[in-house]
């Protein structure tokens, strides 16, 4: 399975199921999840063999018309990556607050690192 699908799965029912990799569609209703992958640690092995896994770092962000709102799923994004532990979810950043200035909404950015 790719990351986009395992971090989908582990997302899944939040922000009304409106989660999208890299970019909502145009004209997305909010709620809503983003999330990209934005970096990780290649593993190389002796033999050469290509690793089945890797770990990924994934950022993860909430957008609503409501700060508070955009908080309150970003909780709900933390402890639905942590229950995923087929995972090896590690919470890299607290989510910071951000801001969107064409669309006028708020939300929130976090980062952590995934083994898929």
């Amino acid at each position: 399975m790719t990351v986009h699908v395992e971090v989908r799965d582990a997302l899944r029912g939040l922000a009304g199921d409106r989660i999208f990799p890299l970019m909502a569609d145009e004209n997305t209703a909010t709620p809503y999840i983003v999330y990209q992958v934005v970096g990780g640690d290649a593993q190389e092995y002796i033999s050469g063999e290509k690793p089945q896994k890797k770990q990924r770092r994934v950022q993860v962000r909430v957008w609503s018309k409501s700060t508070i709102e955009a908080a309150q799923i970003a909780e709900q994004v933390e402890d639905a990556l942590r229950a995923a532990v087929h995972l090896q979810p590690e919470v890299l950043t607290i989510p910071a607050d951000t801001y969107d200035e064409a669309t006028r909404y708020r939300g929130t950015m976090q980062d952590f690192y995934l083994f898929c």
